[in-house]
């Protein structure tokens, strides 16, 4: 269960700043990002993924993909936050969801200062839902390059409020609600991707080195019979699948997107990403194909884009 240095006060800890965080990447870190989330994985030469590992002018101009993002807020829930009165086992975290804004063309190279913030707290008894909140800026610059919102599900960190009144805390909108309905028409597209049996030892390149998703004993203390592929790797496939598919392959229309994490992946299966384009929203999911399971819903919010294919 969770534990405290003090008696659990919510006032204090809603007034707890978290530190900021800096990170640099390049184009180098851009390209294996897109490999790991499979670009060119079926067709090296394909013209709608290569310019996100290649371009013919040099690697300063290959493009990045919208998921990329989410590598900005990695290591603030898996190492462990220290908010006064709140401590969590990082090994127990489970990623239930990631909500992603994008609110410029990413450069392929770039130096962040990142502002991090708690968004949501939420006390479910044998488990606690926490939500970070990681808002990015080119250094030198006031204007927000990106936002990410990430929700871990701790498993044995409940039970640190009142039982009367269980604490429960969200500052953002409830209209970035995650939950979608997934339609039963016929998809607007639909995208097929084999996942790799080492793509998650590629996608950790990345920067996330859980070993549950690289060793086997690891994976099978945490009763799984082998290790399971990266969360927001799944969503970087889905997310590209989009982009392909629904965008032109313009990575830059991509505005907004949700992930909810439904069940795990093996490296190794593939994917069937269905597409229902509504407007300017794409309503998504992703399946298992071999298992026939979804494992991934969510929507992305476009620009620019004809409300019909």
């Amino acid at each position: 269960m969770a534990s405290s240095d003090s008696e659990f006060n919510p006032d204090l800890l809603l007034a707890h700043k978290l530190p900021e965080t800096r990170s640099t990447y390049n184009e180098r870190d851009v390209a294996i990002y897109a490999l790991g989330v499979g670009a060119c994985g079926q067709d090296a030469v394909d013209s709608d993924e290569l310019k996100f590992v290649y371009h013919e002018n040099g690697q300063e101009h290959i493009q990045v993909l919208p998921t990329f993002v989410s590598l900005f807020s990695l290591g603030s829930l898996t190492h462990g936050l220290d908010l006064p009165g709140f401590k969590y086992d990082p090994s127990l975290l489970l990623h239930g969801q990631q909500y992603i804004e994008v609110y410029r063309p990413l450069p392929s190279k770039a130096s962040l200062i990142n502002k991090v913030s708690l968004a949501g707290l939420q006390d479910k008894g044998k488990a606690a839902i926490l939500e970070i909140e990681t808002r990015s800026y080119e250094q030198g610059s006031d204007e927000l390059l990106c936002m990410n919102r990430t929700t871990g599900f701790l498993r044995g960190a409940g039970g640190f409020s009142n039982s009367y009144q269980p604490f429960s805390y969200k500052n953002y909108p409830s209209t970035q609600s995650l939950a979608v309905k997934i339609p039963q028409t016929q998809p607007s597209a639909v995208c097929e991707e084999r996942t790799q049996p080492s793509q998650a030892l590629l996608y950790r390149l990345s920067g996330d080195y859980n070993p549950l998703h690289s060793d086997p004993n690891v994976a099978k203390l945490a009763r799984f019979p082998r290790p399971i592929l990266h969360g927001l790797c799944t969503l970087g496939f889905a997310i590209k699948a989009i982009i392909k598919c629904i965008c032109k392959g313009d990575p830059s229309t991509v505005k907004t997107i949700s992930g909810r994490f439904l069940a795990t992946v093996f490296p190794g299966e593939t994917l069937i990403t269905e597409m229902w384009l509504q407007g300017l929203r794409v309503i998504y999911q992703t399946k298992v194909k071999e298992r026939n399971k979804a494992v991934l819903s969510g929507y992305v919010d476009i620009r620019g884009l004809s409300s019909s294919l």
